[in-house]
């Protein structure tokens, strides 16, 4: 049994709320604009906390598994669950100058970036591979990008390793949430704004609801998986539009499309 970290029962409580802002000395006047800057880095401080969360969350939900478990293939193509989680490691733990000089030793090949920063955090073991997890649950190091990509770096991965294992989704709506609006808007490092074109996505357990056309229904992360290219979330998908998300999907990361910013 690989080992993992001890947390309350009340580790989960309540999913991080993502404030707009307030009515007070703050929003108007001469005051506005630090009222801005006060609520972009709430709001910020709000997302990696939804961060540490969750990965605390996935650590748990993996701390009682036979070593066998770790070898099953995760949703990100040619990686294991354990090299994935691996991989949300090495994520946590690399700045912009090192990822920037990891990325030129491999001559901008980031499937060899990944695939090395992958090994420094892979460990000997199963429990090794954990216990690394482990210490970088309340990490906010990050390469570039806003927080809403890190977020989603890490509830993506998280069910690119429990789907294969049959764990059941936990992750919080609110969280899951924020980040189905930032993939909506914009091609960061997947195509998912270009897969949900043309697509009326709504969630059945949330509020996000975004676009025109042929319906596509389903929970929120169900939503977040397939924009981001996980076809295996369109079985839990509804509507006329289904069928059209699913032939956008892209191969499984590990084919091409590995995360960059790692």
């Amino acid at each position: 049994m690989a080992g993992g970290i001890l947390l309350p029962r009340n580790r989960r409580g309540t999913p991080p709320a993502f404030s707009s802002p307030g009515h007070g000395l703050l929003d108007s006047g001469p005051y506005a604009e630090i009222g801005e800057s006060l609520t972009r880095n709430t709001a910020r401080r709000q997302l990696w906390n939804a961060a540490h969360v969750e990965r605390a969350v996935l650590a748990e939900d993996l701390a009682t598994l036979e070593d066998s478990q770790w070898a099953t293939p995760s949703l990100c193509g040619r990686w294991s669950v354990r090299e994935t989680l691996a991989h949300l490691t090495a994520a946590a733990s690399i700045g912009p100058a090192r990822w920037f000089g990891s990325v030129l030793g491999a001559r901008f090949d980031f499937d060899l970036h990944n695939d090395r920063r992958l090994a420094e955090h892979l460990g000997a073991t199963p429990a090794q591979t954990l216990e690394g997890f482990n210490e970088i649950i309340t990490s906010t190091t990050a390469t570039f990008g806003p927080v809403e990509a890190w977020l989603g770096e890490v509830i993506i991965h998280s069910q690119d390793i429990r789907h294969p294992l049959g764990i059941a989704q936990r992750v919080g709506i609110e969280a899951a949430t924020a980040v189905a609006g930032f993939l909506a808007k914009g091609d960061f490092t997947v195509p998912s704004k270009t897969n949900a074109a043309g697509l009326r996505l709504e969630a059945t357990d949330g509020p996000f609801a975004i676009g025109d056309g042929p319906l596509v229904a389903g929970t929120t992360m169900a939503l977040v998986m397939a924009m981001a290219g996980r076809g295996a979330y369109c079985d839990e998908l509804t509507g006329p539009g289904v069928q059209a998300l699913r032939a956008r999907c892209l191969p499984p990361p590990g084919t091409g499309t590995q995360d960059r910013r790692a």
